[in-house]
Order: C-alpha cells, then sequence, then structure tokens
C-alpha cells in the first residue's frame, strides 16, 4: 500500500496493519497517523518526520479483512 492508500483507508474507518495484525495504523487527535504495536500500546509515526517516507516498506502494510470474508470466502 502507498502512503495515500494507507491514509485514505485509515481516514474512511479500514484497519489498516503493518507486517502483522498486532500493529495497527490510526490517525491522533492531533491529526497524526500512527503505527500502534496493540500489545503494549508503544507507537511510533507513520512516516518521517518529514511526513515523505513511510516507517515500513509498502509491501507490509494492509487492511484487515472482515471475519465474516475470512471464514465464509466468497459469500461477498
Amino acid at each position: 500500500m502507498t502512503l495515500e492508500d494507507i491514509k485514505a483507508a485509515v481516514d474512511v474507518g479500514q484497519t489498516v496493519h503493518w507486517v502483522n495484525t498486532g500493529y495497527v495504523v490510526h490517525k491522533d487527535r492531533l491529526g497524526q497517523y500512527l503505527i500502534t504495536y496493540v500489545p503494549n500500546g508503544s507507537c511510533i509515526g507513520l512516516t518521517d518526520r518529514g511526513g515523505h517516507r513511510l516507517n515500513g516498506k509498502e509491501t507490509e502494510f494492509f487492511v484487515a479483512q472482515p471475519k465474516d470474508a475470512a471464514e465464509n470466502p466468497g459469500s461477498q
């Protein structure tokens, strides 16, 4: 996912993960996009300080699939 794809997905309420489902991308009340490691709550910015380079590879980000789709493939 590109930086723009990630931001767009978060903005419409989709759950975006980085590397695995333990990491979630979210937008805080200041409008900053962050990556949080859910088990301990630690977080880093989605990008470098300039806001241009992802803290991770584009291929490592993915949108969570709804439970129903995972349990019943082809039901959509």
